[in-house]
């Protein structure tokens, strides 16, 4: 049993690296064009986030659109109409006004 073992891994060595060679390339393939750029896009958006600023025009995840009156730590304060105001995490926000017309 064991020298079936040594000849299939002394044979195999070159047809086993031809067979896992795909499926490398896929998991590479995967990581440009997938996995890549979606980090790029968390980490702009994480400094978008961080900088914030009184006067910004936002976009929430739930699609409400206003403008920023006050930034604190975790959250701000967006006016969306004339003396309505909401508090909303910084994780609500997602994009500004420019990245909504563009889309």
């Amino acid at each position: 049993m064991m020298s079936l073992f040594l000849q299939a891994g002394g044979e195999g060595s070159p047809g086993m690296l031809m067979q896992l060679l795909p499926f490398l390339l896929i998991i590479v393939v995967f990581y440009f064009f997938m996995i890549r750029p979606q980090m790029k896009r968390q980490k702009e958006l994480r400094k978008y986030r961080e900088n914030l600023k009184k006067g910004d025009k936002v976009v929430t995840t739930g699609g409400i659109y206003g403008k920023v009156t006050e930034v604190k730590e975790s959250h701000v304060v967006i006016e969306i109409a004339n003396d309505v105001n909401i508090k909303v995490d910084k994780a609500g926000i997602i994009m500004d006004m420019s990245d909504a017309v563009k889309k």
